[in-house]
């Protein structure tokens, strides 16, 4: 229930396993105001693309006439529409304003994106810019002394006996470097305080092991199947960091959202495509760049984050992938 003429704080937060959703409002704008808990500057859209994990903070005018709104949400979906995987499940709730008046039935329903279009998905996360100034400064590392190329892949793993519901008995896994994580028996910060040997390993490669066109429409099916393990990178305390995640076409490709727990993280960059480190970081925004704890790297792109790792503990990398 909102009033006539005032304006109202939401706070958005997508807590879906792995669809990014575009959200509206029937004839109302929303103006992002912060992403992840930091400020950012105002940025006024008819839509969000919220992805898994993320959290927006958004002003809304309740500036037209009284009556009853539709808010709505649909999957960004990049999944083929022929072959029945898409869910085009429209999810509605109704803003209605205080008052005395006989409401419009149906009530008014925002206008969305296609579900599959791929340049409305990022018109959001390309223009959200951190406040900085002087009572929130951004304090972006200019310069890194650790820098971490991964790639993260949807994989398909084996399973015994073909008894997985995945293509040929498979089994959907993701990597990252190519390495699908292991989880281990006892916690790996209770291995490294107690020095247990043989829990992990602190080799986790700094780049792919392999080089290839990571986003090129035909991939060898050999790349499809990851190695597994239970790999650490140590990062030394209050080391600045700058991660490059590069997505590729394995599997056919995908979005893929990730977190970086214990820290917030300014994306610095983003494009689709191989990144290139030699042009790309040429195109850097260190001057605003959003301030996050999520982001999503675009299918067959790439998104460039930078961070102070001033918070001991165990940072992971949490990759948003879904288990037949």
């Amino acid at each position: 229930m909102v009033d006539h003429g005032k304006t109202y704080l939401l706070r958005i937060i997508n807590a879906a396993l792995h669809e990014a959703l575009f959200f509206s409002i029937a004839k109302h704008k929303m103006t992002v105001v912060g992403t992840d808990g930091s400020y950012t500057k105002p940025l006024t859209r008819d839509y969000i693309t919220i992805f898994p994990g993320q959290t927006f903070d958004v002003l809304l005018e309740a500036n037209q006439r009284p009556d009853h709104y539709y808010m709505a949400a649909i999957t960004f979906s990049l999944a083929p529409a022929g072959r029945n995987i898409y869910d085009n499940t429209t999810t509605t709730a109704i803003v209605q304003y205080r008052g005395y008046y006989t409401p419009s039935s149906p009530p008014f329903l925002p206008h969305l994106p296609a579900y599959n279009d791929t340049n409305a998905s990022i018109q959001v996360m390309a223009s959200l810019r951190s406040l900085a100034d002087a009572e929130h400064p951004c304090n972006v590392p200019l310069s890194t002394s650790t820098k971490l190329i991964y790639t993260v892949s949807l994989n398909s793993y084996p399973c015994v006996n073909d008894s997985c519901s995945g293509p040929n008995g498979t089994r959907s896994a993701a990597s990252i470097n190519n390495i699908s994580f292991h989880t281990p028996t006892i916690d790996i910060l209770e291995a490294y305080y107690y020095n247990i040997s043989g829990v992990y390993e602190d080799k986790f490669p700094s780049i792919p092991p392999v080089v290839f066109d990571f986003t090129a429409d035909y991939l060898p099916l050999l790349y499809q199947l990851p190695s597994t393990g239970t790999e650490v990178r140590v990062l030394e305390y209050n080391s600045t960091v700058e991660i490059v995640f590069q997505g590729t076409n394995l599997v056919g490709g995908a979005i893929h959202p990730m977190h970086l727990h214990g820290h917030s993280f300014y994306v610095v960059g983003w494009g689709f495509g191989n990144f290139d480190e030699n042009r790309d970081p040429m195109r850097y925004n260190l001057v605003d760049p959003p301030h996050q704890n999520t982001i999503s790297v675009p299918k067959n792109g790439w998104v460039a984050i930078r961070f102070e790792a001033s918070n001991p503990g165990m940072l992971q990398a949490l990759m948003s992938f879904i288990k037949k």
